[in-house]
């Protein structure tokens, strides 16, 4: 782990507050990185399933494509401001943009010696054989042949390069193969260039013929090198170097608070095909005149070259094919029925008398599905608000909402226009429930809709009674398969009442609504997340235990960082849980000496955000869709709600303790796993939370799948 120590002893000395300027931060750009490591981490890792380890690579190669479209063509446009613009930055991005580069090669070369040397042979002793065009005998050649000729080669459009330079637009995230032409004899050697088809084909790999229970699968990259003669016949010699094109996805739309903002989203999608080029990956055989003639045709520099692979976009390893191998995959963990809502007639009736706590992906989803079709079908149902940040395609929210609209009931629906990379399917969406009669607002002038939250109010005994979803997770049902995340389904009027006003707030943007309970950004959750961090230094200051957990995605933000090493000096114990992005430092010597970071990742990706302060002996506890960056705090919509309820309190405190324990896939700050005290003892946080809620499940009369093995 050399290498990875010796990322985070980058940059640790800078600070947002020039009046701090001895506060330590690592740098966010590292620190990502950081975090995309443990998830190549999970790839090597012997002990995960093999075909769940090539998911892995599959997400950390899809998670780099991302930081290349957004957080380094970023970095490429601050190297490009003028002088002195630049001097007024914290760092000097081109520095920076030098680490980051080194570090990425680091990984990536690190990533091709596990898929060579680790998985492939893993494969093989599995009788799966991944094999290309020089590996395959004459049988599975004429094969591939076949089914180039007959299924590939109507799917390709060459283009040659003529003597003549000429622009040549590449396709942002999409292979190309870079094809040598040498001619017969004497004559000077072409190239040319095609798009490979993997929508089109509906995939990246070939299967071949089973051969006396060995499977054999082809990329289609290889596919299309055997059938290169039969493309360009007449050739000595023909061969084909992968390429790929990240192209800039920051259009900089958080900044946009004036005019049509639906136009100018639509607008912005239509550019981010030709958005400028952050990185063109490319196979190191490529040859050099090859290469120098391709960036003269696409308009780049050598700058914006990066070292690849014969290969490109592992993320189509996702769709690697699964030949019905099911012990090569983690076991399955089916969401679980909630004991208090599963058998409820009506879910809310269930809501008058008692409030429920939800976690995804361990117990289902389909409550959340419920708490919106229930209400739309209610006749005494009257209004029905929420937020959609990121929608499943099919999103059966979204159509419960519009049935909600079609039945004559008031529907009030904030859709987010700036969740990134989701700007289209919320736009679809919005659309749809206009035209279904809902109150459709996109977004909010200035800020980010971040929170996950619906309201719904029902004429009961003459009045309107609220009930309210409050998440940290989004309305996604596909999502919540993949993410652990916790939601809080009440009616309690100290919530309701305020998430109301939270929705008139996104209506009419005023920022004058009190709020007691909720924590709500930009206008109270960051001085109230101070508030509680100061009542912690005051207790320890008077010699009473004091202490902190804290469980977030991202820990970023510099004013809350220093919150955090002030409270460390002042004796407060404090244990943080970041997934990802960390610039505190811990440990260091007489400013964080108190302070504990570790980050969990494992088969779901860890989601929830939980905040639990000592309050000298009488916990408080919030769950918030917000985690500690500058951009949650100050730019966006976030909502906190506390859990009042003592039950449910002691139900999340024992998940989070769970977590504390992880000793299995809990890393430290520097990527190294992380030894619990008591080496005896075996916890894996993700398995250990589903036997809680089991056991809690199969307590209550439901029948529960086995206790999983958590070595799978």
């Amino acid at each position: 782990m050399a290498e990875t120590d010796k990322l985070h002893s980058l940059d640790t000395s800078s600070s947002a507050d020039p009046d701090k300027p001895e506060t330590p931060l690592i740098s966010r750009e590292l620190s990502w990185l950081s975090f995309n490591y443990r998830v190549l981490q999970e790839a090597k890792d012997p002990r995960v399933p093999l075909l769940e380890r090539l998911k892995f690579m599959a997400i950390f190669s899809s998670n780099l494509d991302e930081y290349f479209k957004v957080r380094v063509a970023t970095m490429r446009r601050l190297v490009k401001l003028k002088k002195k613009t630049r001097e007024k930055l914290r760092e000097d991005p081109a520095q920076e943009l030098d680490k980051i580069l080194a570090e990425v090669s680091r990984q990536q070369k690190e990533f091709g010696q596990v898929f060579r040397n680790e998985l492939i042979p893993e494969l093989k002793k599995e009788h799966i054989h991944l094999i290309n065009e020089q590996e395959c005998h004459d049988r599975q050649r004429e094969t591939a042949l076949s089914y180039f000729q007959r299924t590939v080669k109507p799917l390709l459009v060459p283009i040659i390069f003529s003597s003549n330079p000429s622009p040549l637009f590449l396709k942002d995230q999409t292979v190309y193969l870079m094809i040598r032409l040498v001619p017969q004899q004497g004559q000077p050697e072409q190239y040319a260039i095609l798009e490979l088809p993997t929508q089109k084909h509906g995939g990246r790999f070939v299967e071949l013929p089973a051969e006396q229970g060995e499977q054999y699968v082809m990329m289609l990259d290889d596919v299309i090198r055997i059938g290169l003669p039969d493309l360009f016949p007449g050739f000595a010699h023909v061969e084909a170097f992968a390429l790929k094109l990240s192209r800039d996805a920051e259009l900089d739309i958080e900044e946009e608070v004036s005019g049509n903002l639906m136009a100018k989203i639509k607008k912005s999608l239509k550019k981010r095909e030709k958005g400028h080029p952050s990185r063109l990956l490319y196979d190191p055989e490529t040859p050099e005149s090859m290469l120098q003639a391709l960036l003269e045709r696409i308009g780049l520099t050598q700058d914006e070259l990066v070292t690849g692979s014969r290969y490109h976009n592992f993320r189509d390893f996702f769709g690697f094919p699964a030949f019905e191998r099911e012990d090569l995959y983690y076991q399955p963990q089916p969401p679980l029925p909630h004991p208090g809502l599963e058998n409820a007639p009506s879910l809310l009736d269930a809501l008058q008398t008692q409030e429920f706590l939800v976690h995804y992906p361990y117990q289902k989803f389909d409550y959340a599905l419920r708490f919106f079709d229930e209400a739309a079908s209610d006749p005494k149902v009257t209004s029905i608000s929420a937020t959609l940040y990121r929608v499943a395609d099919k999103s059966k929210v979204a159509k419960a909402l519009i049935k909600a609209a079609e039945h004559g009931k008031l529907v009030t629906v904030i859709v987010e226009l700036k969740a990134r990379f989701d700007e289209e399917s919320n736009i679809f969406w919005g659309n749809k429930l206009e035209k279904a009669g809902a109150n459709v607002i996109y977004g909010v002038p200035d800020l980010k809709v971040h929170s996950k939250i619906g309201l719904v109010s029902r004429q009961e005994d003459g009045h309107a009674k609220l009930y309210a979803y409050l998440s940290t997770g989004n309305f996604n049902e596909k999502t919540a398969k993949l993410y652990t995340d916790h939601a809080l389904f009440t009616s309690d009027e100290r919530l309701t009442q305020e998430v109301a006003q939270v929705f008139n707030f996104l209506v009419d943007g005023l920022q004058d609504y009190t709020y007691e309970h909720l924590l709500v950004a930009p206008l109270t959750l960051r001085t109230r997340f101070e508030e509680l961090i100061q009542r912690e230094m005051q207790l320890a200051q008077e010699g009473k235990p004091a202490y902190m957990l804290v469980k977030i995605n991202a820990l970023q933000d510099t004013r809350m960082i220093q919150q955090l090493y002030a409270a460390s000096q002042a004796g407060v114990k404090i244990e943080l849980l970041v997934r990802g992005i960390c610039s505190l430092l811990p440990g260091i010597s007489g400013v964080s000496d108190n302070i504990t970071v570790r980050s969990i990742v494992d088969r779901y990706l860890e989601h929830g955000r939980i905040y639990v302060f000592g309050n000298g002996g009488e916990e408080i506890v919030y769950i918030a869709s917000a985690d500690w960056m500058n951009r949650n705090l100050s730019r966006r919509v976030e909502v906190g709600f506390p859990l009042y309820n003592p039950a449910l309190r002691q139900e999340i405190r024992h998940l989070l303790d769970l977590q504390r324990k992880d000793n299995q896939k809990a890393r430290n700050a520097d990527n190294t796993y992380w030894i619990s005290e008591d080496p005896t003892t075996t916890v894996r946080a993700q398995y250990a939370i589903y036997d809680f809620l089991r056991q809690q499940t199969a307590a209550a009369g439901f029948e529960v799948p086995p206790a999983a093995d958590t070595r799978k």
